[in-house]
């Protein structure tokens, strides 16, 4: 029996990454940038 009904919301971080060339500030989650999905605007 689970007591309370948890929700596990994502970790976002408000990050510049690129996008089509240009960079752009975006909301992604910690796991997508540590995985290397999305790629940081230096």
């Amino acid at each position: 029996m689970v007591a309370t009904k948890r929700r596990f919301n994502p970790n976002l971080q408000r990050v510049r990454i690129l996008v089509n060339g240009g960079a752009r500030r975006s909301y992604v989650c910690a796991r997508c940038l540590k995985a290397g999905k999305v790629q940081k605007a230096l």
